[in-house]
């Protein structure tokens, strides 16, 4: 089985930023993706950020483009979400995931483990 735990979370002023990270422990699987998803109170969770393994491949929903950053460390089984000009509508519980395969997709139900989420509040 594969823990992800989730930091970095808080809350700031719009225009400001926050730095997430996602740990993976356990049996985790080489060669794998690690992806950011958002879920805001009464919204679907929605598709942030996504990271191959060697990190060549990055994805980005249109709405954070320019603003966030995903990285990883696979050393140390990490990635991280630089978030920057940060606006109330980013407010949002952020939930780690982590695919088994090296496909970089959007897809929420394509991910096998996930996180319980870090809540980042954006205030105007």
């Amino acid at each position: 089985q594969v823990r992800l735990v989730e930091s970095g979370g808080g809350s700031v002023q719009a225009g400001g930023s926050l730095r997430l990270s996602c740990t993976a422990s356990g049996r985790t699987p080489s060669f794998n993706t690690m992806a950011w998803f958002r879920q805001a109170p009464g919204k679907e969770r929605d598709f942030v950020a996504a990271i191959s393994w060697t990190g060549g491949r990055i994805l980005y929903a249109d709405s954070v483009k320019g603003r966030f950053t995903i990285s990883r460390n696979n050393a140390e089984n990490t990635n991280y979400l630089q978030m920057n000009a940060l606006k109330p509508e980013d407010t949002a519980l952020y939930y780690c995931a982590l695919d088994k395969s090296n496909r970089v997709i959007t897809t929420l139900h394509t991910y096998d483990f996930w996180g319980q989420g870090t809540q980042a509040t954006v205030s105007s």
